[in-house]
């Protein structure tokens, strides 16, 4: 076995900082994706459900594409990405989501939401591809055991975009950085055509920026793959139950219907349904870690258990974090915590946002090994620049940033969890964990601004946990790497299931109480049990993987 810990492999700036560019993409374009669901629901006449398909869309094809290159390795006995190489799989994932920029460019032509739809997930299926690259791409640049660091650097790279893709996406659109219901409302089918224009040539640019550069390494392997059949049966009968489960989910949705009774069953229909799903995942991971534990043949990488809990912990985690975001506006709306309008929340909005980049630049720190003095001091600096970035940039959009000029004291928090946790991948985990649980109970049990604080610093404790759990998930898994990344990446499908479940939730439990905001309010009981999930997941892998020879806690420490 390979002693993890004597490992001290130099780190690939040269790769790396090409490699980051991709990470920006998947940020940029996910968050202008909201943009583009109050247009659609006006323009083309939807529901609220039905607007939400284009997330639907977007983070399904996720999945979809990630079970499709692992059914290839199976059936072909080979990995795809590896035998391509992480280089080639990101030009060609960048390519492919540029024909859906393209596809998109058609069906705003065509004046079909439907084929909106199919662009968005033809996007996606792009950035499926390259996630499954990029991720153990760059575990792969350097020593292993700082591999969460190198992730991070993407991941702040990522939540760059997260943040100011909103921004630009309206300014591109609409002429100004906070468009208005009627300008959203008003606006251009051929503006949308230009601004997919543009994306279209920047997938293309970074295809061809990838492509060309000498500094990127092939990282192709031509080992055959070991048939994982167990797994494929596993994962083959779970999309089938959830497809199963999804049609009636859309079904459920009856235009014209005033009583409220009537929408009450018809919410209590999908709810039912949605946790159908939830139950399906977990169930299905349940059975494959058991299964696998008694017996690994044909399991491939779900043989291996921290892969396995791994997997449902970027399932929940991908879910909590979009889930805190996209219940944030609604909960903003209720008198006991501001009554906001939707423009006048969307300063705490991109706080959320901006509070994922503020922990993963900190997080990125020591990726560049900095000196113990200097990386004190930067583990201090670096948060509070982020911070200021993002009062800066909303001062500039024309944002009242003045309520959250306090919630540093959430960013100290977060300073002093780094200090405590001194980049130790699985001790990270559970720190952010236990704090993301704290926050949540503080936000449910109080209202106003601290309230407020604190379900904004989710974002804060949710910021490192995506390298955390993905270096912990795939430690030791040698010629499986490419395939648990492939695992992990199916799972982000985590982010269009739980986030419907606590907004139907809150329907629910409003709609059984007379209190104005209970039932959003409450329904954030839902990102506590995430968090508690993330904490036990910390746990036990450490222990796991020791098991197994590795641990990269002891390996942190010794390089103090």
């Amino acid at each position: 076995m390979i002693d993890q810990q004597k490992q001290n492999i130099p780190t690939n700036y040269g790769a790396l900082s090409t490699l980051v560019t991709v990470f920006f993409f998947w940020g940029f374009i996910a968050a202008g994706n909201g943009v583009f669901i109050p247009f659609c629901k006006h323009y083309f006449a939807l529901d609220q459900f039905q607007s939400q398909l284009i997330d639907f869309a977007f983070y399904g094809a996720y999945y979809i594409g990630a079970l499709a290159l692992f059914m290839y390795a199976n059936f072909q006995r080979n990995d795809l990405v590896a035998k391509w190489g992480y280089k080639r799989s990101i030009v060609y994932g960048l390519s492919f989501s540029a024909l859906g920029a393209v596809a998109m460019i058609l069906a705003v032509n065509g004046n079909t939401f439907e084929g909106m739809l199919v662009g968005f997930f033809i996007v996606a299926l792009g950035f499926s591809l390259q996630q499954t690259a990029a991720n153990p791409f760059a575990l792969s640049l350097g020593d292993p055991a700082t591999g969460s660091n190198r992730i991070n650097l993407g991941g702040s790279i990522n939540s760059f975009g997260t943040f100011i893709g909103p921004i630009v996406v309206a300014l591109a659109l609409f002429g100004v950085t906070k468009a208005s219901d009627d300008q959203v409302n008003n606006l251009g089918l051929d503006k949308v055509t230009i601004l997919y224009a543009f994306v279209c040539a920047l997938f293309l640019g970074a295809a061809a920026l990838f492509f060309f550069s000498k500094k990127v390494p092939d990282g192709s392997s031509h080992e055959i793959t070991e048939k994982a059949n167990k797994a494929v049966m596993a994962m083959l009968v779970m999309t089938i139950l959830l497809v199963l489960v999804f049609i009636p989910v859309f079904l459920s949705y009856k235009e014209n219907v005033v009583d409220e009774i009537a929408k009450q069953a018809i919410e209590m229909t999908r709810m039912r349904w949605l946790l159908a799903g939830l139950v399906i995942v977990i169930a299905t991971l349940l059975f494959s870690y058991f299964s696998a534990s008694k017996k690994s043949e044909g399991w491939g990488a779900m043989k291996y258990p921290q892969l396995v809990l791994g997997m449902l912990a970027i399932f929940i985690y991908v879910g909590v974090e979009v889930a805190i975001g996209s219940n944030l506006s609604e909960l903003l709306k209720q008198p006991q915590f501001g009554g906001f309008e939707a423009s006048e929340a969307a300063p705490y909005v991109s706080m959320y946002w901006g509070s994922l980049m503020i922990g993963r630049w900190a997080g990125a720190i020591n990726v560049f090994k900095p000196g113990k003095t200097l990386k004190n001091v930067l583990l201090l600096v670096i948060p509070l620049i982020a911070f200021g970035v993002i009062i800066a940039i909303n001062t500039i959009a024309q944002s009242d940033m003045t309520p959250l000029y306090w919630y540093f004291v959430c960013v100290l928090v977060l300073v002093i969890a780094f200090y405590a946790t001194q980049d130790k991948p699985a001790k990270t985990l559970l720190v952010f964990s236990l704090l993301g649980v704290a926050a949540m109970l503080v936000g449910i049990f109080s209202e106003g601004r601290t309230a407020t604080y604190a379900f904004l610093s989710g974002g804060l404790f949710c910021s490192v946990m995506w390298p955390c759990i993905f270096s912990l998930a795939t430690a030791g898994l040698g010629k499986y790497t490419t395939q648990g990344s492939g695992f992990l990446i199916m799972m982000i499908l985590g982010g269009g299931i739980i986030p419907p479940i606590q907004g139907k939730l809150a329907d629910l439990l409003q709609g059984s109480s007379s209190m104005v905001g209970f039932g959003i309010h409450t329904s954030y009981w839902i990102t506590v049990i995430c968090f508690v999930y993330l904490a036990v997941f910390a746990f036990a892998v450490k222990k796991i993987l020791q098991a197994q020879g590795i641990d990269y806690d002891a390996s942190q420490t010794s390089s103090h």
